[in-house]
């Protein structure tokens, strides 16, 4: 089941995404959840990103550390559930009982022009020591140097 609300009971309709979901990486999942999401614009939210080796891991962080990404509404709100179901499948969320879950949902404030908006974000759900910290928080800035 794909939860729609945040703790506080309220709708959330906007998704923040850092890895193979944004617009530049033009990955087969972009083109899906373009079909379903509007691009709001550029936008980010604190936390650390960190190479996982063919995926990037972003988790949460207190401090002034920020992941760069883009934030996405659902063209309509009726579709959600299902357009979110699909992603947390593409994502890992949902796994059987012998499988390990590499990533989680949760809503984090995405911070986009002057505003702060609530949306919902896959965290890595593994261990990150010992794994590089992606310092600018911007996978494709970091993927493009290491060409």
């Amino acid at each position: 089941m794909a939860y729609l609300y945040s703790m506080s009971g309220q709708s959330i309709f906007h998704l923040f995404v850092y890895g193979s979901l944004r617009s530049g990486f033009r990955s087969p999942v972009y083109e899906y959840i373009s079909r379903f999401f509007a691009l709001v614009g550029n936008a980010r939210v604190k936390g650390k990103l960190y190479d996982m080796g063919s995926y990037p891991g972003g988790v949460p962080a207190i401090d002034d550390s920020y992941i760069i990404g883009e934030l996405y509404k659902i063209q309509d709100e009726s579709e959600f559930s299902w357009a979110i179901g699909q992603l947390d499948d593409y994502e890992g969320v949902n796994v059987e009982s012998d499988e390990v879950q590499l990533y989680r949902r949760e809503v984090t404030d995405a911070f986009i022009n002057d505003g702060i908006i609530p949306a919902w974000i896959y965290w890595y759900n593994g261990e990150v020591s010992g794994r590089p910290v992606i310092v600018s928080g911007d996978l494709m800035e970091y993927l493009e140097k290491k060409k």
